[in-house]
């Protein structure tokens, strides 16, 4: 047996380290899953009998008794017992200790061990219900806990005492509120990751590591790793004892189809970095980590065979499987709220000016490692224009950030960066807000794609990059962001999955009103756990629905949420601390509760090693494609997924490869076939109500036929025809300009735009083009008056003359602000002036940093705003290609060039 002793004080330095290094080093012993474990004392030592499901086989833990309280001793011999020999083992310790051994209790999983200021204590499950079942992988909701004090003298502490304190501050961090765990399902890493790395076992490529740097269970949202931290010095099978629980929201919903079901399931991961209560976390911490960080995976599955697997001879390889992933988190800048002067909107300051954007930079690299190097859409919803600077703060340096951190990453890499003013649209009429993220969602979903599983590497679809986005509190309007962008996710996995042909859903269709329950309902968690009141503004609020009744809800829940801010707050960071370990109790340091601040156990500021280059601010691994590594080392190899690669490198296949048949089918704990988690999930039966349904049985048609549904599509729909008009020749020689220019309109290619809402805005379009030529010679002429410098790419002076002939190229594309917001940003193209113009023409700006603002904003509601010219100087390019790992001269050159002078 392994006897390692785990000692409180020697292992965990005060404030505790944030490394959790070595974590997914831990054996798996699969043969088979413990789920039921009964715990056992005697005198000097307590004993955790771990069964399967079916109660067939046995395993033992030993804790010993007999240590100092400040250790703990954990042995396991990793031995399996029948149930006859288990039996054995017990009645002999009965009757060779004194006084015997006593059946303690009975649980269903185990989260771990924390120590206040003296024992240890056990924190185990004792009650839990299904919530979603993946793959034939049920998982479960906590609903009930205990503490089993780690002591063969254990005596209730001091109602005064710092231990019953520390006890109580502990307890309320409520476990059973929305903590989910799975004993045969890894809920922390997405569908995507665990089906990859189940595929690259069967082609025995194990050292590809997906994602990367990954191995294993995902550290970031493990809720309880500082419970599990004492035990991994003592065994080395510490997942095969103890369930890893996650913090967000898990629901699943059932789509009646004709004669199938569909299953959409939706699950939000709070990291347990930088975690806590809404003013009392804000911004980043100093490693990367933001406030009110979530991910949000939606899974479309069906499940014909409810397993993983197909119904002949593969391996993963069922194509009924698909999903999509999202990102909220707070805007990753040192800033902060403070909640003292009970005003419900604090003022927002901006603490610590980072030029290097140091905390930004280590954020967005874990965002390239953890979804594949893919394309990272950043969608910034606050506020644009305000009498009284407040969100706009945020809104410049934040601006400012991405522009800086996109000089350096490579051109297919960059950060694609969206700034909309939300709060400004859902004031104005009509479905302004719907529209736009309409718009935006086909965008992000086009560029990062869904994953869809298939028998092989090649023609299995997966989602690289990920879609950040992100308010002040990352809730209301957030929430609805991500609604819209789901739905248009849920659009592309039912067309891939073959059940529709178009991805746009309608509104007040069955299935889209689930969708929005499934949203509403994640939301209202994720506002509860984090700002202490369900959602203030929901999708009725957006979509203007019910406004007189929704209006009520949401004062109601503003309400609310100041109270829990102003009052309740600081009690529930102080529990979160205290699970998480941020807090450790030391015996001559402040209490949890004499602490004006917890500022410094969220920030670490111990050497790690060398810094960062403050240029090269990315891991080169993190940003390779996760696609093209499949191809180059799986594909390319003609490695792919074959059945006699299966049967080599799978061991006992083609048995019970993951426990599916064991855990799934369990006859003997139902009775009644209602009883069943799938008979009882909420469903869109509900919806089918004769004086709703009529002849219609479709899940995907609209109830009201609203005109907003014909509109949205003919918005989307817009793109393509532009396309067209991008298509047509606009170059005739030895013709009138202005001629031919409106020559397009009546040419044969526009045609195919009869019959399409763009009829009325091409004549409009091809007017502003004719405007736009003229504007331009006005102002050529303005700007050249008494010194005509500006010059083309080629050296040429250019003259209204010579402006003339390069209005004819192709690079060149008439701009206007006039015309409607749908039709893509065709701000100045500055690409006829030569680098010397440009930098003469803004001279007043090469100083700062806004030299970088080059943002594209939507012009419906930025009509007022003027983006700056990017120029590529050349002192900056040869900046970019250092990877220094200090400050040295070109780096503090940069810091005095381009930084902000107040700063």
């Amino acid at each position: 047996m392994n006897n390692t002793t785990f000692n409180e004080t020697n292992s965990i330095p005060f404030p505790m380290e944030q490394s959790t290094m070595g974590i997914g080093k831990q054996l798996k012993t699969r043969k088979f899953i413990l789920s039921k474990y009964t715990i056992y004392t005697t005198t000097d030592r307590m004993y955790i009998v771990g069964s399967n499901k079916r109660e067939t086989m046995f395993r033992i833990l030993e804790i010993d008794l007999t240590v100092p309280e400040d250790q703990l001793n954990v042995l396991e011999d990793n031995v399996f017992f029948t149930r006859n020999e288990i039996m054995s083992i017990l009645s002999k310790l009965e009757e060779t200790t004194e006084g015997g051994i006593q059946k303690k209790l009975t649980v269903f999983g185990l989260l771990g061990f924390i120590r206040f200021t003296g024992c240890y204590y056990l924190i185990t499950i004792t009650q839990f219900s299904q919530v979603a079942t993946i793959g034939g992988h049920n998982i479960f909701h906590i609903d009930g806990t205990e503490m089993v004090p780690i002591s063969n003298n254990y005596k209730k502490p001091d109602k005064y005492s710092t231990e019953a304190k520390l006890m109580a501050t502990f307890q309320g961090l409520d476990l059973t509120k929305t903590f989910y765990f799975s004993y045969t399902y890894d809920i922390t890493n997405t569908l995507q990751t665990n089906i990859l790395r189940e595929k690259l076992k069967a082609v025995n490529r194990n050292d590809i590591v997906i994602p990367s740097g990954i191995h294993d269970f995902n550290e970031m949202y493990i809720w309880n790793i500082f419970l599990l931290k004492p035990i991994f010095s003592c065994i080395d099978t510490v997942y095969d004892w103890f369930q890893c629980i996650i913090h967000g929201f898990i629901d699943q919903v059932s789509i009646q189809l004709f004669s199938k079901n569909l299953y959409i399931t939706l699950i939000a991961r709070r990291s347990h970095h930088f975690a806590g209560a809404r003013f009392l976390k804000r911004g980043v911490n100093n490693q990367g980590f933001v406030a009110n960080e979530v991910e949000t995976e939606q899974m479309v599955t069906d499940m014909l065979l409810t397993s993983f697997h197909e119904s002949g001879p593969g391996y993963f390889d069922s194509d009924r499987y698909t999903s999509f992933v999202q990102h909220r988190g707070s805007i990753p800048l040192y800033w902060s709220q403070a909640a003292s002067n009970l005003t419900a909107k604090p003022p927002i300051e901006i603490n610590v000016i980072d030029p290097y954007f140091t905390p930004a930079t280590l954020h967005f690299d874990k965002l390239f490692q953890r979804y594949g190097g893919g394309v990272v859409n950043i969608l910034n919803l606050i506020k644009t224009k305000e009498k009284t600077p407040r969100e706009t703060k945020l809104l410049k340096e934040f601006e400012e950030c991405i522009n800086y951190l996109n000089i350096f990453l490579p051109k297919d890499k960059n950060l694609i960066y969206k700034s909309w003013d939300m709060s400004r649209a859902s004031k104005q009429d009509g479905q302004g807000v719907i529209e736009f993220l309409e718009k935006y969602a086909k965008q992000t979903v086009n560029q990062t794609g869904i994953f869809h599983n298939a028998f092989n590497f090649k023609n299995t679809k997966i989602q690289e990059g990920i879609c950040r986005t992100n308010c002040i509190d990352c809730l209301d309007r957030t929430n609805a962001a991500q609604f819209v962008i789901g739905k248009r996710a849920l659009g592309e996995q039912l067309k891939a999955l073959g059940i529709i042909d178009d991805p746009f859903l309608e509104y007040d269709s069955d299935i889209v009103n689930i969708l929005t329950e499934l949203f509403h309902d994640l939301g209202d968690t994720i506002a509860l756990q984090y700002g202490g009141s369900h959602l203030v503004n929901t999708m009725e609020t957006y979509r203007k629905i019910n406004q007189w009744s929704s209006h009520s809800r949401d004062m109601i829940e503003s309400i609310k949420r100041f109270y829990s801010n102003s009052f309740i707050d600081s009690q529930r960071q102080d529990a979160i601390n205290l699970f998480l370990g941020h807090y450790v109790w030391r015996e001559g340091y402040p209490s949890l509760w004499e602490m004006n601040t917890d500022f410094y156990l969220h920030n670490d500021y111990g050497e790690n090693g060398p810094k960062r280059s403050y240029t090269h601010w990315w891991n080169n691994y993190h940003i390779e494609s996760s696609r093209k590594l499949i191809v180059n080392e799986i594909i390319d190899m003609n490695n792919d997924i074959t059945l006699s690669a299966i049967k080599q490198n799978i061991h006992g296949y083609p048995g019970a490869v993951d426990n599916y048949w064991n855990e799934y089918y369990t006859p003997r704990t139902f009775t009644w076939l209602t009883e069943l988690f799938e008979y009882s999930m909420n469903s869109t039966r509900k919806y089918h109500e004769a004086k709703k349904l009529g002849n219609e049985v479709s899940p995907f048609v609209s109830r009201k036929q609203s005109w907003l549904n014909k509109h949205l599509k003919t918005v989307l729909e817009e793109k393509e025809d532009v396309k067209i008009l991008s298509s047509l020749d606009t170059t005739k020689e030895n013709e009138d300009k202005t001629e031919n220019y409106i020559d397009l309109y009546y040419s044969q290619k526009t045609i195919e735009l009869k019959g399409s809402n763009l009829l009325n805005f091409t004549s409009k379009y091809l007017e502003d083009v004719v405007h736009s030529q003229e504007q331009l010679y006005e102002s050529l002429n303005k700007r050249t008056i008494g010194n005509p410098t500006f010059h083309d790419i080629d050296g040429h002076i250019i003259t209204p003359t010579t402006l003339d002939d390069d209005m004819e190229s192709s690079h060149i594309r008439p701009w206007n602000t006039s015309t409607i917001a749908s039709i893509p940003d065709t701000s100045l193209d500055n690409s006829w002036l030569s680098e010397g113009d440009i930098i003469d023409a803004h001279s007043d700006i090469i100083s700062s940093r806004n030299l970088y603002q080059n943002v594209e904003v939507d012009e419906d509601f930025y009509k007022n705003m003027q983006s700056s010219i990017s120029s590529p100087l050349s002192d900056y390019n040869s900046y970019a290609g250092s990877t220094s790992i200090s400050v040295d001269n070109t780096d503090m050159k940069l810091y005095q060039t381009v930084t902000v002078t107040q700063y």
